[in-house]
């Protein structure tokens, strides 16, 4: 009997160690796989607008970490949207150009003005993005790619980019300061 209790508590540690939180009702995953090194989620936290909550932002690297330089120094990682509510393609495009641009000098955004193009163009291959569809932004290899429900769907490359869009997150003014603490893990 205590045999089988014992390996039934086993069980039940190892399914709850699978799953590392559960955040606004998403369960989010402990570990990803980008660039063929695993991750560890660092954290997540809800991405609100006015009353609304539109996504749960999650960020993933190869060791925790609640320093955000450390965070913007790491790789690879990865970004993850677990949308909320739906939003059309300029919703989101908007959100990230309007938090590019917060976070960078205007010598930085002309640096990446490319790539910041070819982030509009592919986002806007979305039409828009549903509630609980997926949105990964990996950081890998000097290039960042764009995934949406598990399909990749561009590649843009640059590391100044990469530094650049990951700021909207965990820069000096991001997208909102509690969602950069929860990504950051604290």
């Amino acid at each position: 009997m205590m045999h089988a209790l014992f390996r039934a508590l086993l069980g039940m540690l190892a399914t709850a160690a699978v799953m590392a939180a559960e955040v606004a009702g998403v369960k989010i995953e402990d570990k990803a796989s980008v660039g063929g090194k695993e991750l560890v989620l660092n954290g997540a936290g809800v991405r609100t607008r006015a009353i609304f909550k539109v996504y749960v932002g999650s960020l993933y690297l190869p060791a925790k970490t609640a320093n955000p330089q450390s965070a913007l120094a790491a790789g690879p990682r990865r970004i993850q949207l677990n949308l909320l509510r739906t939003l059309s393609a300029d919703q989101l495009v908007d959100a990230l150009v309007e938090g590019l641009k917060a976070n960078a000098t205007p010598q930085e955004l002309d640096t990446v003005k490319t790539q910041t193009a070819e982030l509009v163009s592919i986002m806007k291959t979305f039409g828009e993005v549903k509630e609980n569809d997926v949105v990964t932004i990996d950081f890998a290899d000097g290039a960042t790619k764009i995934g949406l429900n598990g399909a990749g769907k561009g590649v843009i490359v640059g590391e100044a980019f990469n530094r650049a869009l990951i700021k909207v997150w965990l820069g000096d003014n991001p997208v909102q300061a509690d969602l950069k603490r929860a990504m950051l893990g604290s």
